[in-house]
């Protein structure tokens, strides 16, 4: 149980890690995205594009509300 727990942090630190790069990146969000999405496959992690377009969505409010407390 508790390497399950030490591996749901690490996936989360990646996914939070990758939207603070995603919010930072002087690229346009369509390749950024894209180069996410082809590092997630890398770990075996597929999601489509309305997937990506949510979770990205989900991870940049998050760090938002955390940037306004």
């Amino acid at each position: 149980m508790k390497s399950l727990n030490v591996l749901a942090a690490f996936l989360g630190g990646a996914v939070i890690g990758a939207a603070v790069g995603v919010l930072f990146a002087p690229e346009k969000g369509a390749d950024t995205r894209h180069k996410i999405a082809e590092i997630l496959r890398k770990k075996g992690i597929k999601l489509n594009r309305s997937d990506m377009d949510d979770l990205v969505d989900e991870i940049a409010s998050e760090i938002k509300s955390n940037e306004a407390e």
